[in-house]
């Protein structure tokens, strides 16, 4: 049941995030809510360590959580299981939908009808991504306690925030790849967590 369960969750997730990877992340943070598979603060994890490994973010993602149900539920063939069935789910509409598209290409890519669709999707998908991007900001930056304002930001983690955000938009450290951020700040993390600073 459990695993009937993934995949239709998955099968959903992967028909109706359009735009890639980033697109998935408000179905996962309401799959987390209404199953309890994973919290707020583990999606937030799940993302980072879906973005530094290698492939798409939400394959990453969808094996990560089917890993970690089936682990729950019937131990490390129940994980393979989970991690096979949620990826597999995920990518299996794309792979419907471009099947069926290939198949009548030319008329799809003239259609008029088509065209306005899309000219109407990408601004939904935006906001999908920006609301994924609050949430994880407000997870990262924002602490649960305290009713003072001081008392509820993550000092360390705004300055880090702060300094990556001004960092990846300047010119010279822009050309830098990716990994090299995310070297830094797990670096600057351990530190912290070590108290360190």
């Amino acid at each position: 049941m459990i695993f009937l369960r993934l995949f239709i969750e998955f099968f959903k997730t992967g028909l109706f995030s359009i735009g890639g990877g980033l697109a998935t992340i408000p179905f996962l943070s309401a799959m987390g809510e209404k199953w309890g598979w994973f919290d707020e603060a583990t999606l937030g994890n799940m993302i980072a360590v879906g973005e530094s490994t290698p492939g798409p973010i939400g394959v990453n993602m969808a094996t990560y959580v089917g890993y970690t149900v089936g682990m729950g539920e019937y131990g490390i063939w129940g994980a393979i299981l989970g991690g096979f069935i949620a990826t597999l789910a995920l990518v299996l509409p794309s792979v419907i939908i471009i099947l069926i598209i290939a198949r009548i290409l030319k008329a799809f890519k003239e259609n008029k009808l088509v065209e306005r669709s899309f000219y109407s999707i990408r601004p939904a998908v935006t906001g999908m991504i920006a609301t994924a991007a609050v949430a994880m900001i407000k997870s990262a930056v924002f602490t649960k306690g305290g009713n003072n304002i001081l008392k509820m930001i993550d000092l360390k983690a705004l300055i880090l925030f702060s300094v990556l955000l001004i960092a990846t938009n300047v010119k010279p450290i822009k050309k830098l790849h990716p990994i090299f951020f995310i070297l830094i700040a797990g670096a600057i993390g351990a530190i912290f967590k070590m108290g360190a600073i």
